[in-house]
């Protein structure tokens, strides 16, 4: 690829919304010698993917209602199973991200005075959250591109790299493989941030778009570890078009049918729960994660779905009718839902009617992708959407690895429980204080990169997609929402000995299938450190993971966790999450200490000259 051995001070791995950030806060800290890496520019899920409404989290910005740094960080360490300092710096960057976005132009709506509107989503005590439409993050990946562009920040693109390289002090390079030819090559660099995303390939039941593969196995293989990996949010999404189905798709109480293989259908919620099942429809629209506190209120309609796709049938969501219960008029639904139609305006019609008049953008969006929601069924399941645990960062977003960061969903900052859009938040908050710990520490790499060497190869009749398959099917049949301890072991079992023997198991049709090789064998390192993580959540916490919350051991008076899983290789134990930071807060002392940062800073640029 005529890279050669050139070196770089930083490589960021990924062109979503956290390494586009990574790349422009480097060069504009004065950290110049950069590229970005990444398989495909316009892959990954912060370009492809959003939801009704993808909300943004943030300190509030409007009204009257009080609001602080402190508040918004006991939020997030409220969760459970997240670090005092990940909380705290999240919390304290908010503002600073928001407002940066807001100056590269992503829309979102403020009112004559510059107040940033607000509203709740889901765990969120305040109205913190905004939202520029259903494509937020994709307006904030644009933004950050046109940013990076401007500064000519190196993208090295149709590359995935496949080896962290590493000598006795942390980062020295990179091993990757042409996406397109299947040729090898290694850069040398000083630091590697991972913005890769999360582990987006291990499910078949999933709403991750099918361009975002991930890059975890990466950050295992050199040695770091990673933090509660049992941690994931699933719900109900589209399958055909990948989509996250909340907000006002469910509002609008769309019909819940099931079809079995000789064509019978069946509104399956209604004949489980009678007209109760609308109030669980509209709650399922910002209750919309899969949480076992509701499993006997909206997350009944994750359990149904799953129970009625288990027995073999197909089920879809149908905007051109309306549910059984509702020929008895509005007036059967439960209060909240009543009054929320009622101020939209919305208590006529169909659902797509009334999804026309709440959110005619919702229709819009399918249509976009060939899909006519006033006419077609949605097919759908219980999909894994996000994972909340990752790759465990101090907090600079460092790894155990000196010089390797991580930031966005790539990194393990969520906990068990998080207010929707503090993903959005985290891409640019953590990979901020990676490239400021990065540029205040230049650290210096001690050699170049070694040379790598690929594992010996099979090629022949392609078996990658079988492969892909059968992890894919086990996840989703054993290690979803819906967990089996027994299931997991066995698959534990099955998933570790192909990882052990994947280069004599794995065979590519060709030298340019080698990328592709080399995502289904992330998938599997990275599939069996989640298992271990959910085995021994289940056998040490007494829960699967996965929203599962412990009232038992390791929590406080109030039930929220205060452990960690962390897991190393494929081993993990049980750690107690880091207090909450008291840093000093007086101002004549910050002063001081700025202004000595300050001179210190001179110094060494004097020094150099």
């Amino acid at each position: 690829m005529g890279i050669g051995m050139k070196r770089y001070d930083s490589i960021i791995i990924g062109t979503g919304a956290a390494g586009y950030n990574a790349a422009d806060r480097l060069f504009g800290l004065g950290v110049r010698n950069i590229a970005i890496v990444t398989e495909g520019r316009f892959m990954g899920t912060s370009r492809n993917t959003g939801s009704d409404k993808q909300t943004y989290y943030k300190l509030s910005l409007c009204g009257s209602e009080g609001d602080s740094v402190r508040q918004l960080a006991d939020t997030l360490y409220s969760g459970g199973g997240v670090n005092g300092e990940h909380a705290l710096a999240e919390a304290a960057y908010s503002t600073r991200c928001f407002m940066r976005l807001v100056e590269l132009g992503v829309p979102f709506p403020s009112n004559e005075f510059g107040e940033y509107a607000g509203y709740k989503t889901d765990h969120d005590p305040r109205s913190r959250a905004t939202s520029a439409g259903p494509l937020t993050s994709k307006f904030m990946t644009e933004a950050l591109e046109r940013a990076v562009l401007e500064k000519g920040i190196e993208i090295i693109d149709n590359t995935r790299v496949i080896k962290i390289l590493t000598d006795g002090s942390g980062v020295c390079g990179i091993a990757f493989v042409d996406t397109q030819t299947g040729e090898p090559g290694e850069i040398a660099c000083t630091n590697v941030v991972l913005c890769t995303g999360g582990p987006a390939a291990i499910y078949l039941n999933s709403v991750y778009p099918e361009s975002q593969s991930g890059g975890t196995s990466l950050a295992i293989e050199a040695g770091a570890e990673l933090a509660n990996m049992e941690e994931w949010q699933y719900g109900i999404a589209s399958t055909g078009f990948r989509w996250n189905l909340s907000g006002t798709y469910q509002q609008v109480l769309p019909r819940y049918i099931s079809v079995d293989a000789d064509g019978n259908e069946t509104e399956f919620l209604y004949d489980a729960l009678g007209v109760r099942s609308l109030g669980l429809i509209f709650l399922k629209g910002y209750q919309w994660p899969f949480d076992t506190r509701r499993a006997d209120g909206s997350s009944l309609v994750d359990l149904l779905t799953a129970e009625q796709i288990k027995k073999g049938n197909s089920v879809f969501l149908d905007y051109t009718r309306n549910p059984k219960g509702h020929e008895r008029g509005f007036e059967v639904l439960p209060e909240e839902a009543y009054e929320y139609l009622r101020r939209s305006g919305a208590l006529f019609g169909t659902p797509i009617e009334r999804l026309e008049k709440m959110n005619s953008g919702a229709i819009e969006l399918y249509a976009s992708h060939g899909i006519d929601i006033r006419r077609e069924r949605l097919k759908i399941a219980v999909c894994a959407q996000h994972c909340n645990g990752g790759i465990d960062v101090d907090g600079n977003w460092e790894t155990r690895v000196k010089g390797l960061y991580a930031a966005g969903e790539a990194a393990g900052t969520f906990g068990v429980y998080r207010p929707g859009g503090s993903a959005l938040n985290s891409t640019q908050a953590g990979s901020l204080r990676a490239a400021e710990h990065i540029a205040r520490t230049r650290r210096k790499s001690s050699r170049r990169a070694p040379d790598y060497e690929l594992p010996e190869l099979r090629f022949g009749r392609s078996n990658l997609a079988e492969l892909k398959a059968r992890l894919r099917e086990g996840m989703s049949r054993y290690a979803d929402f819906d967990r089996s301890t027994e299931g997991m072991k066995d698959l534990f079992g099955r998933v570790s000995d192909v990882c052990d023997k994947f280069f004599e198991i794995a065979v590519a049709g060709s030298k340019a299938e080698l990328a592709e090789l080399f995502r289904v064998y992330d998938a599997y390192v990275t599939a069996r450190t989640v298992l271990s993580a959910m085995l021994t959540s289940a056998s040490e916490i007494g829960s699967h993971g996965s929203a599962f919350v412990d009232r038992r051991p390791n929590t406080d008076p109030d039930g929220v966790r205060r452990t960690r899983t962390v897991t190393s290789g494929a081993l993990s134990r049980i750690v107690p999450v880091t207090p909450m930071p008291d840093p000093e807060l007086w101002f004549e002392t910050l002063l001081e200490r700025q202004r000595r940062r300050a001179s210190e800073a001179a110094g060494g640029m004097n020094g150099g000259q």
